[in-house]
């Protein structure tokens, strides 16, 4: 078992080489896939965002097996995102859970419109997914409209991830356990398109002394 913050260095200097070009190589990966038929330990839970264009183990620059990936549009946490990350976390021990938000996301984009022009056109699927990122944008504009709309919807997408942290760490019985008696750790983190540079900052721990 990894602990939680070698987990969260782990994923810090792979986005780093992901940054900086330095990816693994392909025969790495090819060793890795014959030894995952008989289990894995992956040592650390991603929940992030269906986008194409944010694949968790690219931008983390981790191999087969690495990874826990759960991926809904807007990472929105349902109680099947909730039940994955228990799974995952009871049966292969892992200790860190990072919920990866992206910029210009387009489930906060969805959302923010819904809110200023309400649409009836939207399945009711799509409104399951706008209604649980509803909360944390009402949140943002109850404190006052900011000076511009991509001003809001850079703070709506931390926003967003930061509510998904706090309901995994305090809507499940199993991972609060895990979380106070366990060494669990919830992190929230942002990735950017434009940069690929991935900021952890939400829950994330002080520096060792």
């Amino acid at each position: 078992m990894i602990p939680a913050r070698a987990a969260l260095q782990a994923l810090r200097d792979g986005n780093r080489r992901f940054v900086s070009e330095l990816g693994l190589e392909a025969g790495e990966s090819r060793a890795r896939r014959r030894e995952l038929p008989v289990g894995q330990e992956p040592f650390a839970i991603i929940l992030g965002c269906s986008d194409a264009r944010v694949p968790a183990e690219i931008v983390f620059d981790q191999g087969l097996g690495d990874l826990f990936v759960i991926r809904v549009a807007g990472n929105i946490v349902a109680p099947s995102q909730v039940g994955s990350v228990e799974f995952a976390a009871e049966a292969f021990g892992t200790r860190l859970v990072v919920v990866l938000g992206h910029s210009n996301c387009g489930a906060i984009h969805a959302t923010l419109q819904q809110l200023t022009r309400p649409s009836r056109e939207q399945s009711r699927n799509l409104s399951s997914i706008v209604d649980r990122i509803r909360p944390a944008v009402e949140g943002l504009l109850e404190r006052g409209p900011p000076p511009d709309v991509h001003t809001l919807e850079r703070q709506a997408v931390r926003a967003n991830i930061r509510m998904s942290a706090d309901h995994l760490r305090h809507g499940s019985q199993v991972l609060e356990q895990l979380i106070h008696a366990d060494g669990l750790l919830v992190v929230g983190a942002e990735y950017s398109l434009e940069t690929g540079v991935v900021e952890f900052f939400d829950g994330v721990p002080a520096p060792n002394p």
